[in-house]
């Protein structure tokens, strides 16, 4: 269900974003730039795939499959927590007079603080619960500990230096 937005606003359509993303970026949907919808549908199937990650977790797994169920579980807990958390600060500090937004974006700010950013976190923690209990019923723990670890660590400093240079 999380992939349908981006699809959805991919073919053009704006359904469901108007009153809850910048405007900047419904522009960009409606006008079908390239890149954008480009942009889109790369995160709708890289959602796909997070489905099939957490279905993934459900149930032991060859080795194989599990380093890289964990290593994408670890990995995409902590960027699911990291983005909602950037969402719910941000809001925070808005809606408290510490920083501000231009006009046209204050009426989104709710959105971001109190929709976007705890539905992310809620995201990052399930999959953290997820794989943390794949981990726990499995005898090679330690291994699979260790890819968990390298792939929360490889997303945060994406994130982080994705949010340092301004684009995520």
């Amino acid at each position: 269900m999380f992939a349908v937005p981006g699809f959805v606003w991919a073919t053009g359509s704006t359904f469901g974003a108007q009153s809850t993303v910048a405007p900047s970026l419904v522009k960009l949907a409606r006008d079908g730039v390239p890149w954008f919808v480009a942009v889109l549908v790369v995160t709708g199937f890289l959602k796909l795939f997070g489905a099939l990650i957490g279905i993934g977790l459900t149930r032991p797994r060859g080795s194989r499959i599990s380093r890289l169920m964990v290593f994408c579980g670890g990995g995409a807990a902590t960027l699911l927590t990291w983005h909602g958390g950037l969402f719910v600060v941000h809001g925070v500090l808005v809606e408290a007079g510490a920083v501000s937004v231009e006009p046209d974006l204050a009426a989104l700010t709710a959105w971001y603080l109190y929709l976007w950013g705890p539905w992310f976190i809620v995201g990052g923690l399930a999959f953290a619960g997820a794989t943390a209990l794949y981990v726990r019923q499995r005898d090679d723990r330690g291994k699979l500990r260790l890819y968990c670890t390298v792939g929360a660590l490889g997303a945060l400093v994406l994130s982080v230096a994705s949010t340092a240079t301004g684009i995520g």
